[in-house]
């Protein structure tokens, strides 16, 4: 076991010479064969311990486990106890993707503050089987297919290699004390369904079904990286990256539309899954307008683009300004000063700036994010006045143009649309004294 431990990091040049590494050790069979392996191997290493508090005291009892066998072998510990229910419910997601998310955080905390080069997991070879199982169940990718990495991101399997049995094995010989933890012989979990009820009927049609599967996996891998290349390639050729959203260009798209399986590669980095593939289709083929949310993404049909830019839970800012001093702290807004005017006063040209009549405006002025309904007079139409939705759609903004447009509102009326027109009543004219010039810093909604 210990010599397939070493040759299995050899091959795939987890660990070298001088490298630290922390163990995330829970306390189960697993992780205390690996703590075991990694100390006979003679590689440094330091064990974080996970409290989820999600199992009383016998999270308790894995806790004094851990904790005992660091200070047997003189490792540095680390342990922390999660809020795990807490967390899961402030961020609207699983206890399982929660334990995650905390556990990973947590690690990368550790290996930075500490020196440490990498985490190893001890995920197992069955595991990989019951990953590459579930996600076959559910619907997946080539990706899906190809298992568990063994290294990626700072984190390291070195025990990939090895089967459940093996492992059970490994620890009867060396008498390691371990904790089980009872939810794993419950079958009300996928992973724990796969594990007792349908492994054991594959193996009786394959004996050898672990290996066949891991077999399976490492070839889809390396067909997985001709596949991936290809779709990087065709990726860049039919989108650009304009501010912070990806532009795709329908046109080129639309030959791919049909093959799920490319359009599915193509648009997997966005959260598209499966069941959203029809969906997308319908957007592509439907009128401007359009829009798809994933987990992640928000993808918009504008003419012949898909714009695709990153999901935010981010309120739209709205600010209450004062003074002209309080006007120069928001973070778009470049300039801001009172001006007497002379008798060759020129107004600026710059599409950025705002020349207004300073005696016109009223504090607190109020700059927020437009909102439908609202109206203005554009500079130069003295007594018409138009919707800032008919505005924008002229001028074609996009529609994430169009959300994130700010205006400047001065009285209940709108004074500027930022980094565009201003309104025709707070215009510079032969009887202005003084001028309020504003000059606006790029941003996501402007299009100077």
């Amino acid at each position: 076991m210990l010599n397939n431990f070493l040759k299995y990091i050899e091959e795939n040049q987890m660990v070298k010479k001088g490298d630290r590494v922390l163990m995330a050790v829970s306390g189960g069979i697993d992780s205390m064969v690996m703590s075991d392996l990694f100390i006979r191997a003679g590689i440094e290493t330091g064990i974080a311990h996970c409290n989820f508090c999600l199992r009383g005291r016998e999270a308790d009892k894995d806790e004094e486990l851990v904790r005992k066998f660091t200070a047997d072998h003189g490792i540095q510990f680390f342990s922390k106890r999660f809020d795990t229910k807490g967390y899961a419910a402030g961020n609207g997601i699983s206890i399982q993707m929660a334990a995650r998310e905390l556990r990973y955080r947590w690690f990368e905390e550790i290996m930075n503050k500490n020196g440490y080069t990498s985490t190893a997991i001890a995920h197992n070879l069955n595991d990989n089987i019951e990953t590459l199982l579930i996600n076959l169940i559910r619907g997946t990718g080539i990706t899906g297919l190809t298992g568990i990495k063994p290294s990626g991101n700072r984190i390291i399997r070195p025990l990939l290699f090895a089967t459940r049995a093996s492992i059970e094995a490994y620890s009867g010989n060396y008498r390691i004390k371990f904790r089980e933890d009872k939810s794993n012989a419950e079958t009300k979990y996928t992973r724990n369904k796969i594990r007792h009820l349908v492994l054991p009927v594959l193996k009786e049609i394959n004996p050898s079904i672990e290996t066949t599967l891991n077999e399976t996996a490492e070839r889809l891998s390396g067909i997985n990286e001709i596949v991936a290349t290809f779709i990087d390639k065709l990726r860049k050729s039919i989108s650009d990256e304009k501010d912070s959203s990806i532009i795709i260009n329908t046109y080129k798209l639309r030959p791919y539309i049909n093959n799920t399986s490319i359009l599915y590669e193509l648009t997997k980095p966005y959260g598209i899954t499966n069941t959203l593939l029809k969906d997308l289709r319908n957007i592509i083929d439907g009128r401007s307008g359009g829009q798809i949310f994933t987990g992640t993404h928000r993808i918009i049909k504008n003419r012949n683009e898909l714009i695709i830019s990153c999901r935010s839970e981010k309120e739209a800012e709205s600010f209450e300004i004062r003074s002209i001093a309080e006007l120069r702290k928001v973070s778009f807004i470049g300039s801001a000063r009172i001006l007497s005017i002379p008798g060759n006063f020129k107004i600026p040209a710059d599409q950025g700036t705002a020349c207004l009549d300073y005696a016109k405006i009223s504090f607190p002025l109020i700059i927020r994010i437009w909102k439908p309904g609202d109206l203005f007079y554009p500079l130069g139409m003295k007594k018409k006045k138009k919707k800032l939705s008919d505005y924008f759609t002229d001028l074609k903004y996009s529609i994430p143009e169009k959300e994130e447009a700010y205006i400047l509102e001065s009285n209940g009326k709108i004074v500027w649309i930022i980094g565009e027109r201003i309104d025709d009543r707070f215009r510079i004219t032969k009887q202005s004294t003084k001028a309020l010039i504003i000059k606006a810093q790029r941003f996501n909604g402007m299009r100077v």
